[in-house]
């Protein structure tokens, strides 16, 4: 027997991306589990429980505990971590099916990723081989991590998938720029705890990157859309330790 697969996924004000994410679900999963953080109006429970997920409302502290309850509240054998703003392609779902009926000796799956941006699938700038471990059996796993960067902890070995998941993180420039405050202030409180703190060195991150990405990295061979994310990936790079400068004088 096929073993069962749960999509487990956390969201906020999702109701843009929500649908298409459910959409690549289709006929792939048994279940969708969906936490949902801080309800303002938005129709991300609604769209989510009519196409049959299992909705939680939970306040958000940190992300690993967000995605851990995602976890808790999955019953499949196996569990695929997806994000709205992402989608299953038709091949990967096939390779899923495939790999999941042949009763594998493995505990989880690395999955390829193509970010899309702009219009435009990026293959240079840094971000051409990126890979998650997103596919893993239930019981064998947890998720760790904080208020930033978390992730799935698995018992036992890790396959790869050659299937992609495309990741379109921002609609356009206004969507990357209204997240850019909450992510840089969380990335610079983790900082802060961590006891790291600002040096003058640091403003030359954002020309740095923005060189490292658009010229070493060939960035500039994606086009306008890699131009302008090397460009914002460099702001944000530069902005969480402009950021960091800020907790520190209001520590003293």
């Amino acid at each position: 027997m096929t073993p069962s697969l749960s999509a487990v996924l956390i969201a906020k004000n999702e109701e843009k991306d929500l649908p298409a994410c459910l959409e690549s679900l289709r006929g792939l999963v048994s279940e969708i589990v969906i936490v949902v953080s801080e309800d303002t109006g938005d129709r991300t429970g609604e769209l989510a429980r009519a196409a049959g997920a299992k909705v939680i409302r939970r306040a958000f502290d940190d992300y690993a505990r967000q995605r851990q309850a995602s976890l808790d509240a999955a019953t499949g054998d196996w569990c695929l971590w997806i994000d709205p703003d992402e989608r299953v392609t038709a091949p990967l779902a096939a390779e899923i099916r495939s790999v999941l009926a042949a009763a594998p000796a493995v505990s989880g799956y690395d999955i390829p990723f193509e970010i899309v941006f702009l219009g435009r699938v990026l293959r240079w700038g840094g971000l051409g081989s990126e890979s998650h471990l997103r596919l893993f059996r239930r019981r064998e796993s947890r998720f760790a991590g904080g208020a930033l960067h978390e992730g799935v902890v698995v018992e036992g070995p890790i396959g790869r998938l050659k299937g992609v998941i495309a990741h379109e993180p921002y609609r356009d420039i206004s969507d990357y720029l209204s997240k850019l405050d909450r992510y840089t202030t969380l990335a610079a409180q983790k900082r802060f705890a961590a006891g790291e703190r600002f040096a003058a060195l640091h403003h030359l991150i954002l020309p740095w990157e923005f060189f490292a990405r658009a010229v070493l990295k060939l960035g500039l061979l994606d086009g306008y859309p890699g131009m302008v994310w090397a460009g914002l990936s460099a702001c944000h790079s530069w902005l969480k330790y402009a950021k960091l400068r800020g907790l520190e004088r209001s520590a003293r």
